[in-house]
């Protein structure tokens, strides 16, 4: 990629390669009809009080259409309890990615542009050249949207109002008692009815009082505090396809619920996290050392973030605005049995805003977004193929379902409260997607055993091969039929990737490697490790190799310690 720096021996500045629009959006699990009014709870799904009966709910997910077939049907039947409408859902069209430009010179800057000594590390002590995005700089606003004089102060926040303002608590003590007994020590309610009173027995003769009267006083308190978590909500999807005549699988009729929390409000939370001012990124850049090296570090200095930039900013509307990147993780860990016959598998969410050592830390700068289902069905149905296709159709149309309220921002955007205080005008857009191998292969829609990133075959990883995007799976599922497609490219042809939703996503391109799985355990242990071991029985036959192998257990066994190094005793 081409690009301009600001220094004494700059070329000509060079203007943006031309911009390519965003595509249009077809939504795989969208329609008229959809009207999502979730259940809300203010506490966990897995907490002991029932949730609150919803209010009347009947959406249905459509698919649109499709030249090809999905090969399975999903419905939304949140609220429903008997009784379902025959509403099938259609096949639903793949639309052509957008078209990645190819050189993209970065704009020049002047104005943005700086020369620092760098004092971030003590590795690169040397002048350093910045180059922020021009077009989404993040400029500051007002809540209107209103662009702000420069040098304009943030405005105040809601709770701005003081060291000594403990909203609905009387002081500090009062709080940090509730805090203590309802958090940190979980007292009973009968142990906190029996620690009040001791203590309204030894205030007996004054004026004072016991910070609550009851378990009961306690707990309202807390409940009407207005500073509280994001609220969980939840909706159920069922198989919605063609049944058979007659002994119909119980897959196919269980309902699975989901659990998330919004994520618009989840990010904006991170935004607003005023401990994150000077850890967080408001346009992407481009840093330059003064041999004229790249240096790469935080998320928003990479070439994607910045490329991302370049075609939003093809919408004038967008200008001045603020990139926020949506990254995702998840790991289907058993978390816990809530329905007796449905697992839940953790979904995380973070923004690449934030520098990493915010995300890496326990500092809300990565956060729980929710509970995918797991369905399950008897081991008959182990390789049955459209249960198999189910199970994968489900898990995308719950994260495009999740992921929903994003979608607006993605294109359109809105304002947001930042770190510093102040009001920037923030678009959306998703970014990674970190997974291991075979999610990735799930939320790629290839065959395991194939690359999720490109068509190379694992036995002959050095023959003809292009890299895997949404454009050309999409050529490639109008041309073939279901089985070449699984044979010759590790295509499942008939399931729709959750991206499809959204705007400038390729689910492909997105899909970032797996260090520990795919680098370390991957590439070192299970390959390097392993291949070193067959070579020392080849060369030196079984008993050969233990003594060689045993060797280098001692070595490693004798490293010294430092900082950074862990060492695992029994391997």
């Amino acid at each position: 990629m081409r690009r301009v720096h600001h220094s004494p021996r700059s070329e000509t500045p060079q203007t943006p390669a031309s911009h390519v629009h965003p595509r249009q959006q077809v939504s795989p699990i969208s329609s008229p009809q959809l009207a999502l009014n979730p259940k809300l709870r203010s506490s966990s799904p897995f907490s002991d009080s029932p949730p609150p009966t919803p209010a009347s709910f009947n959406p249905v997910i459509e698919m649109g259409s499709s030249p090809r077939s999905r090969g399975v049907e999903i419905k939304d039947i949140t609220g429903q309890e008997d009784e379902y409408d025959d509403i099938y859902i259609p096949d639903d069209p793949r639309l052509s990615p957008d078209v990645r430009p190819e050189e993209n010179p970065v704009p020049e800057s002047p104005y943005q542009s700086q020369r620092a000594a760098s004092s971030d590390h003590e590795a690169h002590p040397q002048p350093t050249i910045r180059i922020y995005h021009s077009d989404l700089n993040g400029a500051p606003c007002d809540e209107d949207g209103i662009a702000v004089p420069e040098g304009t102060p943030p405005p105040p926040r809601e709770t701005d109002n003081g060291p000594e303002d403990w909203t609905l608590y009387e002081n500090r003590p009062q709080f940090e008692f509730a805090d203590y007994i309802y958090t940190k020590n979980q007292t009973s309610a009968g142990g906190i009815d029996q620690l009040l009173n001791i203590w309204a027995a030894t205030l007996v003769g004054t004026d004072l009082e016991p910070p609550f009267l009851n378990h009961k006083d306690l707990y309202s308190t807390i409940d009407s505090t207005p500073v509280s978590d994001i609220a969980w909500e939840s909706f159920k999807l069922k198989y919605n396809g063609e049944l058979p005549n007659d002994d119909i699988p119980a897959w196919m009729e269980a309902k699975h619920e989901v659990w998330f929390r919004d994520p618009r409000l989840l990010v904006r939370n991170i935004l607003a996290n005023a401990d994150f001012n000077g850890e967080i990124d408001i346009s992407p850049f481009q840093e330059y050392d003064a041999d004229d090296n790249h240096r790469y570090q935080n998320f928003m200095s990479g070439n994607w973030a910045w490329k991302q930039a370049d075609i939003i900013a093809a919408d004038p509307n967008t200008h001045g605005s603020m990139f926020v990147p949506i990254i995702l993780g998840s790991d289907k860990t058993t978390v816990s049995v809530a329905t007796g016959h449905t697992k839940y598998w953790p979904v995380y969410l973070s923004i690449g805003n934030v520098h990493n050592n915010v995300r890496c830390a326990h500092r809300n700068g990565l956060v729980l977004l929710g509970f995918l289902a797991i369905p399950k069905a008897p081991k008959k149905y182990k390789d049955d193929a459209d249960y198999l296709n189910f199970r994968r159709q489900l898990l995308h149309t719950s994260l495009a379902k999740i992921l929903g309220s994003l979608k607006p921002g993605m294109t359109t955007p809105e304002v947001a409260r930042c770190a510093d205080g102040h009001f920037r005008r923030v678009i959306y857009g998703l970014g990674p997607y970190i997974v291991d191998y075979p999610e990735q292969a799930l939320l790629t829609c290839t065959v395991q055993g194939w690359c999720p990133k490109c068509t190379a075959p694992s036995r002959n990883l050095d023959g003809d091969a292009t890299r895997r995007c949404q454009e050309h799976t999409e050529m490639l599922v109008q041309e073939f039929e279901l089985g070449t497609l699984w044979d010759e490219y590790g295509l499942v042809g008939n399931i729709v990737p959750f991206t499809n939703d959204f705007p400038r996503a390729d689910i492909n391109e997105l899909i970032s490697p797996d260090l520990l799985h795919q680098v370390i355990k991957g590439t070192f242990k299970d390959h390097l490790v392993a291949w070193v071991e067959d070579y020392l029985v080849l060369t030196h036959g079984r008993t050969g190799a233990n003594v060689i192998l045993s060797d280098i257990d001692a070595r490693i066994a004798l490293v010294a310690p430092f900082s950074g190094l862990r060492w695992f005793n029994d391997g």
